[in-house]
């Protein structure tokens, strides 16, 4: 892997950081993910039907960067007659500190999704989906955002939060709670999603206010929160789909029900082995903000209530986390990705190589070198590309090394485009035409 350098990243917004203390064990702990049905493809408002993807140009090209990053342009050249597509590779990117920071567009991150839809030497589109581990809104709703900042279309089809997976254990479990995020937005993303009876914390607080001694309903959390009663009601699973608003409230409601009888509220388990499963959108245990120090995040929830579980029983909690790093995550990107490019594309082959982008060592290149090393990875090579315009910090070697360090994201796509075509003049000659290639592949 070719040197690279540590430099200082600007003023950090919101970013998320992962659990540093996830073992490899826990990487393959997620439940089996299935292939993303149907309805996960349907577009959005905000994208438009993709057209087939256009045959590269096969008159001169120009090369913009070198593999280091650094701009550079070659004189043009012939290439061959063989057509150039982009079935051979496709991106994925994280989102907070690679394409957003603080709400706002990283300037990079525009110029680098034009790329990616065409505007390059090429003229073909690169296939891309986003995967992050942020939730608590619709994939609809993200995408929306997304597309307000980025100033192009992204569809649900090709994103990926941290809560998507869990769209797959709708037939598993009926009765289920779900905690976090903001008002109602969580409820509606799980009957959204198709689970048939949500509970929320405020429904269990309203039929029984005792519940949480220091925790009163607003009017408003009181005229939301439904009447329920939950004598005869055995709750199932618990969702922990976005951050807690109440970590007391929350983590009260979710000892009992995890101490119950089989989920009935108001029973006490003799043995504490009869609760429900308990799931987490992701594992991070902090994240960065405006605050010039990193806040505790889902991660920190959830080894909080391990340890008050541990406590109160004298047992061993087990929890499942989905998100990055964890491998059943990237499984589910690598069929979403599939299903994407052949839907839009007409590709109905998985590529050659799949550049992630990620601003977090922890999650997005860990994830990342740990699936490519999988079974799972298929016939795709996953590369792992660290920008440095969010988490990462000037003068830390990196817990688990990227395969490429780019200063941004229209470095690291820069980077894929031209490594991609060092490939292919290797594969096919160039020819005497007084041009040569030094060791990274960079026309002279």
């Amino acid at each position: 892997m070719a040197a690279t350098e540590n430099v200082l990243p600007g003023q950090l917004d919101r970013h998320r950081l992962s659990a540093l203390k996830t073992s490899k064990v826990d990487l393959y702990s997620g439940p089996s993910v299935v292939v993303p049905p149907k309805r996960l493809m349907e577009s959005s408002d905000t994208s438009e039907t993709a057209r087939p993807i256009e045959i590269s140009k096969t008159h001169l090209v120009e090369i913009t960067s070198s593999e280091e990053g650094s701009p550079r342009t070659a004189s043009p050249i012939p290439r061959p007659s063989e057509t150039y597509t982009t079935d051979r590779y496709a991106f994925a990117f994280d989102i907070d500190g690679v394409l957003i920071r603080g709400g706002n567009a990283i300037p990079e991150a525009i110029q680098a999704m034009k790329m990616l839809n065409g505007e390059n030497q090429f003229d073909v589109k690169i296939p891309y989906i986003l995967v992050t581990n942020g939730g608590g809104k619709t994939e609809k709703e993200r995408c929306l955002d997304l597309s307000r900042q980025l100033g192009l279309g992204i569809s649900p089809a090709q994103f990926i939060c941290g809560h998507t997976p869990m769209r797959e254990m709708i037939e598993k479990y009926n009765t289920v709670l779900v905690v976090g995020g903001e008002g109602e937005k969580c409820r509606i993303v799980a009957e959204g999603y198709g689970f048939k009876d949500v509970v929320t914390p405020g429904d269990i607080i309203k039929a029984n206010h005792h519940t949480t001694p220091f925790r009163k309903l607003t009017g408003e959390e009181l005229r939301n929160s439904r009447d329920r009663d939950f004598s005869n009601i055995n709750i199932e699973a618990i969702f922990v789909f976005a951050d807690s608003r109440d970590w007391a409230g929350d983590q009260q409601i979710i000892l009992d029900v995890l101490m119950s009888k089989n989920g009935r509220l108001g029973t006490r388990s003799e043995t504490f082995d009869e609760g429900p499963p308990v799931f987490f959108s992701h594992n991070d245990l902090v994240w960065s903000t405006s605050h010039e120090h990193t806040r505790i995040g889902m991660g920190a929830l959830k080894a909080s209530l391990e340890a008050l579980y541990k406590v109160v029983t004298g047992k061993t909690l087990t929890t499942v986390a989905f998100g990055k790093p964890q491998l059943g995550t990237f499984q589910f990107a690598t069929k979403l990705l599939l299903q994407w490019r052949k839907e839009n594309y007409g590709i109905d082959k998985a590529p050659e190589t799949v550049y992630f982008v990620g601003d977090t060592p922890e999650s997005d290149i860990r994830g990342t070198n740990e699936f490519n090393q999988s079974r799972w990875s298929g016939e795709s090579t996953w590369f792992s590309v660290l920008v440095k315009t969010g988490v990462y910090q000037e003068g830390t070697i990196p817990r688990y090394p990227p395969q490429k360090i780019c200063s941004n994201v229209l470095e690291a796509v820069k980077f894929g485009i031209q490594r991609e075509f060092v490939k292919t003049t290797k594969k096919y000659p160039l020819g005497n035409d007084g041009m040569t290639q030094d060791k990274d592949g960079v026309l002279n």
